[in-house]
């Protein structure tokens, strides 16, 4: 059996700002506080700021988190190496931002011992998001509605956790889609939750969306015009996928 119960995957992209904020402190003094064995790994993005150096600090000594250091290719590759590379029986990826604290997970872990694969968590009413996030969410939900027929209410919340079983369906098949950033700057890659979400269900997994506690939190890396066009190319490319058959 698994001797580590929760990993914990953390992508990161230039985040100086929010390590010295001290959102990942946070991280580390929750997980002093837990009672069961755990890991967390950050997944550096190709940083070119002091993301690394201020991760090594703040970690240093603590041997349950480990740093991977990743060329740049956006959040999607960087979350798919640490959860590929991870060991627990579940495991999350969560923002570094903590715009979802991490002790949300409190809410997700007893859905998997009700039998739940797959549990993401959900923004209630995004309080304090700018108005055109807003609509450029409710438009990214509609038409994910239309193209690929997902029903839940919040596919894009970066709080999502798996089992060990669809971790290693999913991730191996479509981590060669990812891992090209077609622009300077970060890649949010919001076409990725949802493909996991369609592949998920086509593989028959059971998928609980919990909802979570959220917090805007403001990043240039979220550039709502080239989100929404790279967001609706996914989707059309998912379903063609589909159509060749490559979720079956």
């Amino acid at each position: 059996m698994n001797s580590l119960k929760l990993s914990i995957v953390i992508p990161a992209y230039n985040e100086e700002n929010n390590l010295k904020k001290g959102v990942l402190i946070r991280v580390v003094k929750y997980f002093e506080k837990v009672d069961y064995p755990f890991e967390v790994i950050l997944v550096d993005d190709g940083s070119t700021d002091e993301t690394v150096t201020l991760i090594e600090d703040q970690v240093k000594g603590k041997k349950q988190f480990r740093l991977i250091k990743n060329a740049h290719g956006g959040k999607a590759a960087a979350v798919m190496t640490g959860l590929l590379s991870s060991k627990g029986e579940i495991a999350l990826f969560t923002d570094m931002d903590q715009a979802t604290p991490i002790s949300e997970i409190e809410k997700l872990l007893p859905k998997f011992e009700e039998g739940a694969d797959i549990v993401i968590g959900s923004r209630s009413g995004r309080s304090g998001a700018p108005i055109m996030r807003k609509l450029a969410a409710w438009g990214f939900a509609f038409l994910r509605s239309i193209i690929l027929d997902l029903s839940f209410q919040d596919t894009q919340c970066g709080f999502k956790a798996f089992n060990r079983k669809s971790i290693e369906a999913i991730f191996p098949k479509i981590k060669n889609e990812w891992g090209i950033v077609h622009f300077k700057g970060g890649a949010v890659n919001a076409g990725f939750d949802v493909e996991v979400l369609y592949f998920a269900r086509k593989l028959g997994f059971y998928i609980e969306e919990i909802e979570v506690e959220w917090n805007y939190v403001d990043t240039e890396r979220v550039q709502v015009v080239k989100d929404s066009a790279a967001a609706i190319y996914d989707m059309l490319r998912i379903r063609w996928n589909d159509v060749l058959g490559k979720y079956n």
